[in-house]
């Protein structure tokens, strides 16, 4: 009996040992796997640093170590990569530079440990200066969207409808005023906006410089727009994770058609200047409205930047890419270093003879598929780089490119020229509004 006894406790002991050996592996195996995924996330910081991504340029996030408890719910979020990785058992920023703002590891943190911030406490970022209720330092202007530094398709939406939810609480029924509300720009937050407005019943008009979907509308056309669920107001939630320009635009003219919405294409806006508790909105073409309140839905990039160079202002000179099947058998040249100039070379060079001028010595802050599809374009031959390379004439049939280490110059045969050389802050245009610019160092745009 007692030998029975014994070999039972043998038994347990010997059950016990086993299930704590095995939880010992365990233990080892994931504390093996999370210093092994700590240093593939430190190389990581390490390249992010040596090709300047590691500094954030505009919106990013900001995680609070003390509360991270390592889900890795915010990488599993984010749609880009390599944005967050855990280190140490703590999220951290790896190529903060590619961060687009979207928001979804701000949601996505159980613990609320991420907070969006926008510029770094070296490097500020212009903004207007706006209100909780999108309502500018002008009375009846609001700002949304883009401008206001959410440029994400969903941010930018649900702000344009949060505005004029927030003018609609304030606007006074009675004015003289042609309309309530004149919205200026038809982007994701101005179309939102329109639609809002119309669930109300205001009296608006809505505004475009350009065609339906603003910014969206210069993306080269097989870009996909990155995004995720949201809410149109008067037309439901809507799934978009990946889907192409063309896509997004018939979706808002869906929208816009369903609730009998036009857009007033093709009308820039000059100046907005106000008098006896109204706005006046000036255009391009010399015509006038008038209204009570006005919602700016325009993009930061209000002008295209120029280079200033000799020949510039030829007819073949562009500065952003709208149908790229349609040119065929030309000789072409792109000039810029960014998303936007990568993705329309690699468009153009499926049936013309394409080269890219960028005028340092190698290709900084691009996403990293443009970069592996750049690259396997130089070593086919695809497309031609010219890096350290910057034009200094445009001529009829030609360019001529300095190169900017040796000071030669490169002549190249040319039939077109598009210029990515981004855009510049509708700064003057805000300021003669009234609207007031600050440059934010570190601010929280999303906080718990």
């Amino acid at each position: 009996m007692d030998i029975l006894i014994m070999n039972e406790k043998l038994l347990e002991v010997s059950i016990y040992a086993v299930v704590i050996l095995f939880c010992l592996i365990i233990v080892f195996i994931y504390l093996r796997k999370q210093k092994r995924e700590s240093k593939e996330v430190e190389a990581k910081i390490v390249i992010a640093k040596r090709d300047g991504m590691y500094e954030p340029v505009s919106l990013h996030p900001v995680i609070d170590e003390g509360s991270c408890i390592r889900t890795g719910a915010c990488i599993a979020a984010c749609p880009e990569h390599d944005i967050i990785g855990i280190k140490d058992g703590k999220a951290v920023t790896i190529n903060a530079s590619k961060c687009i703002g979207h928001g979804a590891c701000f949601h996505a943190c159980p613990t609320m440990a991420i907070t969006l911030v926008i510029g770094t406490e070296k490097r500020g970022v212009d903004l207007p200066h706006i209100n909780q209720n999108f309502e500018t330092n002008v009375d009846g202007i609001y700002i949304a969207g883009e401008l206001g530094g959410m440029g994400l398709i969903k941010n930018a939406v649900e702000q344009g409808r949060q505005a004029v939810e927030n003018i609609v609480k304030s606007l006074r029924k009675s004015h003289q005023g042609e309309y309530d509300l004149v919205i200026v720009g038809a982007g994701p937050a101005g179309i939102a906006a329109a639609l809002t407005a119309k669930k109300h019943n205001m009296n608006f008009l809505i505004v475009e410089q350009d065609t339906l979907g603003g910014t969206v509308f210069t993306f080269p056309r097989q870009k996909i727009v990155m995004t995720s669920a949201m809410e149109l107001p008067l037309y439901g939630k809507v799934k978009l994770f990946e889907t192409s320009k063309s896509a997004l635009l018939d979706l808002w003219n869906a929208a816009l058609q369903k609730n009998d919405i036009t857009v007033k294409e093709q009308t820039k806006v000059e100046a907005i200047t106000s008098e006896n508790g109204l706005f006046n909105i000036e255009t391009l073409a010399g015509e006038h409205f008038t209204s009570k309140t006005v919602l700016l839905a325009i993009g930061r990039r209000g002008t295209p930047r120029k280079l200033g160079v000799d020949g510039e202002i030829q007819e073949k000179v562009a500065y952003r890419l709208l149908e790229p099947e349609v040119i065929n058998g030309k000789n072409i040249l792109v000039v810029g270093g960014g998303d936007s100039a990568i993705e329309s070379a690699l468009l153009l060079a499926d049936q013309n003879n394409v080269s890219l001028s960028y005028r340092s010595d190698a290709f900084n802050r691009i996403k990293p598929k443009n970069g592996e599809k750049i690259k396997d374009a130089m070593v086919s031959g695809r497309v031609k780089v010219l890096f350290n390379t910057e034009p200094l004439h445009i001529n009829k049939d030609s360019v001529v490119l300095t190169t900017s280490k040796k000071g030669e110059e490169l002549y190249i045969e040319n039939d077109l020229v598009f210029i990515f050389a981004g855009g510049e802050l509708p700064t003057q245009f805000l300021q003669k509004a009234g609207v007031e610019i600050t440059k934010k160092f570190g601010e929280a745009i999303l906080k718990h």
